[in-house]
């Protein structure tokens, strides 16, 4: 039985092939263990309290705590390297024995740290629990790289820690923590996909990046529903803002090299290319405009004053319930709007074979499909993220930073990925109007 530090904090770490019920009995101990922690640990703060310690900040009661697990860890590994405990005499003439500590000043969750590290006269002990020249236990880079996603700059990051850690972290340690977030974004990138998804949905957001001079360049989000109901990111794509057919067809053929070989629906803007390369890569997807979009870009075509009756009567449009209700509704609207707007009334018809594919569906469908919501809920948190950094120095910062927004779960905000609400109706209704494309593949 190995004894050290699991990742998680607890002191004790057990792998062994013992029988089953002593596994059990052992189970039932480290519980009662657990519990008698948690009432030292009580113990120990209400001692703080009365004693006026601090539980943070230089001689507070934490990094104390932090210092004696971390401390006693060690210990336990250099008994299990010699083959005895301290002070044992079975370590006599062993060959090996210990011989005194090295100090080491580390970064942890709660500070910097002073810890006395063991020592063997033969020189063969290598720690795991703060391996050799590791200056930063495991949950560090962490801290980091969760300011770091909050969109602080390197330079915020440093005054950050030095306020709230008492610690001076350069600014190099800091680039490398991030650093490490970037094999793992190529690996996210590059994973697997699903074979089929029921609704594919891209837009867009644009962020200040430098490239010889700082311009606004979009970046480009494709979010998936697959045939389980789950939703997720597939990929990201840093354009220049005129991307063509030719582009695109680069990045969604990344898609289908990636695993997704159908799409049932195609939500997204009216990007230029964009239909005709998902209608290359996927024949058989029905394309869908956003109707928020179109909305919005047939209203920079019309005075301020008019927007919210222009609004309202849009509404009207895309809320029919059948394709020639929303044909005689726009009928109306281009005889009364027409000749003042002809330029918004043109953003319609030239995309009236798109946006009318989503009428053909019950409520069920039109929920997910008319628009792209689902991704501007994920924008809106990259927007927290970026507003305050002014501009990125390359592509690669940009997307970093993005990717740890994705990488943030947090269970009190609208996650763009997880189960879509009332799937079941939605994939029963879609099963009708596939058919095989659906039920083959689930």
């Amino acid at each position: 039985m190995r004894r050290g530090l699991c990742r998680e904090g607890s002191l004790i770490g057990i792998k062994d092939d013992r029988p089953r019920e002593d596994i059990v009995r052992t189970g039932a101990e480290l519980a009662r263990l657990a519990e008698s922690e948690r009432d030292l640990a009580g113990q120990l703060v209400e001692r703080a309290r009365a004693e006026g310690v601090n539980l943070v900040g230089e001689n507070g009661l934490l990094k104390g705590l932090v210092k004696l697990v971390l401390e006693g860890a060690l210990e336990a590994e250099m008994a299990d390297h010699l083959g005895y405990e301290k002070g044992d005499r079975a370590g006599i003439g062993s060959g090996n024995s210990r011989n005194g500590t090295s100090r080491k000043r580390i970064l942890t969750d709660v500070g910097a740290v002073e810890l006395d590290i063991p020592r063997d006269r033969a020189g063969t002990f290598t720690p795991q629990v703060v391996p050799k020249h590791t200056r930063r236990v495991e949950g560090f880079d962490e801290a980091i790289l969760s300011l770091y996603a909050k969109g602080l700059t390197t330079g915020e990051i440093q005054a950050h820690l030095a306020e709230i850690y008492d610690v001076d972290v350069s600014r190099e340690t800091i680039s490398k923590a991030t650093d490490k977030i970037s094999a793992e974004l190529d690996a996210w990138r590059q994973r697997p996909l699903d074979r089929v998804y029921a609704v594919v949905m891209i837009d867009a957001i644009v962020l200040k990046i430098r490239d010889g001079a700082v311009a606004n360049r979009p970046v480009y989000i494709a979010v998936g529903i697959n045939l389980e109901g789950e939703r997720d990111i597939l990929g990201m794509w840093v354009g220049t803002g005129g991307e063509g057919a030719k582009t695109w067809m680069a990045w969604l053929s990344e898609l289908r090299n990636r695993g997704v070989q159908d799409v049932l629906i195609a939500c997204c803007d009216g990007l230029k290319g964009l239909p005709d390369s998902i209608a290359a890569i996927w024949p058989l997807a029905d394309i869908q405009l956003c109707v928020v979009h179109m909305v919005r870009n047939s209203l920079k075509y019309a005075s301020t004053k008019h927007w919210s009756q222009i609004a309202k009567e849009l509404r009207q449009v895309y809320t029919a319930a059948t394709a020639d209700a929303a044909e005689a509704r726009f009928a109306e609207f281009e005889a009364e709007w027409g000749a003042r707007y002809p330029a918004l009334v043109a953003v319609w018809r030239r995309s009236w074979e798109h946006f009318v594919m989503f009428l053909r569906f019950p409520p069920e469908i039109r929920k997910i499909v008319y628009t792209t919501n689902m991704i501007e809920s994920l924008n809106s948190r990259f927007r927290q993220a970026t507003r305050r950094r002014g501009h990125f120095p390359n592509e690669e910062a940009a997307l970093k930073v993005l990717y740890l927004v994705i990488r943030d779960r947090q269970p009190n905000r609208r996650n763009p990925t997880g189960r879509t609400h009332n799937w079941k109706e939605a994939i029963n209704t879609l099963a009708g109007y596939y058919g095989d494309r659906v039920t083959d593949n689930q």
